[in-house]
């Protein structure tokens, strides 16, 4: 704690202050979301009101907590508003015949027997060309969705083969932010981080394509029909002036996205396109297109599996994300004011002797950042700055640190609820994060593959002079 705010009263908090937000927000989501089947949002709300109290025991002033809150709001700012984008791009993209000619083609070329492995690799290419898991999300992981939806695949499958796609992009890509902060934050370089998240990235794409081609051949044969596919593909074309032309549009966004146009202009302009195309092509009044980009796409066709699919879109459809991403960043802004994060690493490190137990630490701190944070950013920029130090002293190089940062920390955020990429994923998909969870092979594995790295030593290097597993300073210290 800095002299200046000692002369303020100002403490740091004890282990057991610590744990009192952590654990009351454990229990109150538990029994919110499993007892009561109420959402994440009033749970988050109290936990971030116990943590306020917990900051005003410590000495902070109530202006110093919303001060708090609102920078970590503030830190969330542009997440939103690319959500409330991807809205209107969903509502225009559906309204203009975009997503329906995806969904009309992607019919006639991907099958039950591959779906899940072609809609894994796919999501890969698009997420590596555009650096961003969500951008590639909201775009071809939505025409994934329906072509999925369309061949009568479970959608928690279909979710879990985009999102593991989408993130294995996210992780490696040079345009990535992620991929960029990782190695900042600790002071590692670009290309050296990526190469060497190769490594467990890789391995862990492999697993993941495996177990979804024995999902493929185990459910091949449940899907939709060819007369079920032949009915929708007919009754697409009875809605929407279908054309292969209206393709141009997501080419034109990828295309953007690969000449590094930021991502909130390039998906902003997709939205333009996609209501000129409604306005054009699909002769929606232009009062009715505006709209849509609000209120979404709405249409009653007497299908309902047609209806399921393509009412869908605009900004209220992510409102209820939005206000949730708020609420979980005013409670981990609490949490990093009253580095209550920091305490919490401090006791894990003194148990973290050897190179595995301290990858080990670095993971389940990342994974708990994500938790408790509510945020991906959280998750890399907290622990890094935690275990930075920790690291350079055991001799090892940074880039291990910047790796294990992403394994964890990156590929966990989209599995809960809460943080901002679960939120966002399960909006934009249309499938709960508890329901595609267990089919999000690649960020389930990616945690695991870092900790058996870190206990055999593969792939985990130490800087000149160091030897492999040299004992810790501490240690060093009690053995004299």
């Amino acid at each position: 704690m800095s002299k200046e705010n000692k002369q303020l009263g100002i403490r740091k908090p004890t282990l057991f202050e610590a744990l009192i937000p952590i654990i009351f927000m454990i229990v109150a989501l538990v029994i919110g979301i499993f007892v009561y089947d109420t959402d994440p949002h009033i749970p988050l709300l109290l936990s971030a009101g116990v943590a306020a109290i917990v900051a005003f025991r410590l000495g902070f002033k109530w202006f110093e907590v919303e001060k708090g809150m609102l920078d970590a709001v503030r830190l969330a700012l542009q997440a939103i508003v690319i959500l409330l984008v991807i809205g209107t791009i969903i509502g225009s993209w559906i309204a203009g015949g975009i997503v329906p000619t995806m969904i009309y083609y992607g019919l006639n070329i991907l099958s039950p027997s591959f779906f899940l492995v072609a809609a894994c690799l796919i999501s890969c290419v698009v997420s590596i060309a555009s650096g961003n898991a969500w951008t590639a999300a909201g775009t071809i992981g939505i025409a994934i969705m329906g072509i999925g939806h369309g061949l009568g695949i479970n959608p928690a499958m279909v979710a879990g083969a985009v999102i593991s796609g989408v993130y294995f992009g996210d992780k490696i890509s040079p345009l990535s932010e992620t991929t960029n902060l990782a190695p900042g934050i600790v002071g590692g370089e670009l290309f050296e981080h990526i190469k060497h998240m190769l490594y467990t990235t890789i391995p862990g794409l492999v697993i993941s394509l495996i177990l979804f081609s024995i999902l493929d051949f185990r459910y091949s044969g449940e899907g939709a029909s060819i007369s079920e596919v032949q009915v929708l593909q007919t009754q697409l074309n009875e809605i929407y002036s279908i054309s292969p032309w209206l393709l141009l549009v997501p080419l034109f966004i990828i295309i953007m996205m690969i000449f590094k146009i930021p991502a909130l202009p390039g998906l902003v302009i997709g939205s333009i396109l996609g209501t000129i195309c409604s306005i054009v092509v699909q002769k929606v009044p232009v009062g009715d297109a505006i709209n849509i980009l609000y209120y979404g796409y709405s249409i009653e066709s007497g299908n309902q599996v047609v209806d399921n699919l393509l009412n869908n879109g605009g900004i209220e459809s992510v409102l209820y994300t939005v206000s949730l991403i708020i609420i979980a960043m005013c409670f981990g802004g609490v949490l990093e004011l009253t580095k209550i994060f920091e305490v919490l690493v401090e006791e894990i490190i003194k148990f973290a002797q050897k190179t595995g137990s301290l990858i080990t630490a670095t993971v389940v701190t990342c994974i708990s950042s994500n938790i408790v944070g509510c945020d991906q950013y959280m998750s890399i920029i907290v622990p890094g700055r935690m275990y930075a130090e920790e690291y350079d002293k055991r001799g090892l190089k940074s880039k291990n640190l910047s790796r294990t940062l992403e394994d964890a920390g990156t590929m966990t955020s989209p599995l809960v609820p809460w943080n901002t990429c679960g939120a966002f994923m399960a909006t934009t998909l249309g499938v709960s994060t508890l329901s595609y969870l267990p089919f999000a092979f690649l960020c389930l594995i990616s945690p695991l593959i870092a900790i058996i790295y870190g206990f055999t030593g593969f792939k985990v290097e130490y800087k000149e002079g160091y030897k492999q597993e040299a004992d810790p300073p501490m240690l060093k210290e009690m053995v004299k």
